[in-house]
């Protein structure tokens, strides 16, 4: 048990303590893509769908699933925030589109209730302990 506890608290080099500082960032931003992905309903089984922030001016909505003949699709959608609007780009491309009114609406509101759900299911039991 003390050797774990060592693991976990002890660092032997500042190359250990970035490992462990990078793959913690990680598993967070994995958990929070998996609560964006359920903002608006169930996931079934054949999907995976992820919203996440990926940095200060980044969002990403990532869905993958199979069809009924077991072909696997893969979507992403990257919104950037600038200063002059949010663009996206979906599916690897570069050319950037502003998002129209109605899309940008959805995406604040996405926002809005993916930064409460993290901040409640994550952040907050943690503070409170």
């Amino acid at each position: 048990m003390i050797n774990w506890l060592n693991s976990i608290f002890s660092f032997n080099d500042s190359n250990d303590q970035t490992n462990r500082a990078v793959k913690l960032n990680n598993d967070f931003m994995r958990h929070e893509a998996k609560i964006g992905g359920q903002l608006f309903g169930e996931v079934s089984r054949n999907r995976r769908r992820e919203f996440f922030c990926l940095d200060s001016h980044t969002w990403i909505w990532h869905e993958e699933w199979l069809d009924q003949n077991g072909q696997n699709h893969i979507q992403t959608t990257r919104y950037e925030v600038r200063t002059d609007g949010i663009v996206k780009a979906q599916d690897g491309q570069t050319q950037y589109q502003k998002v129209g009114d109605e899309e940008l609406r959805r995406l604040i509101k996405a926002i809005k209730m993916y930064e409460t759900r993290v901040y409640q299911e994550i952040y907050q039991p943690i503070l409170q302990s």
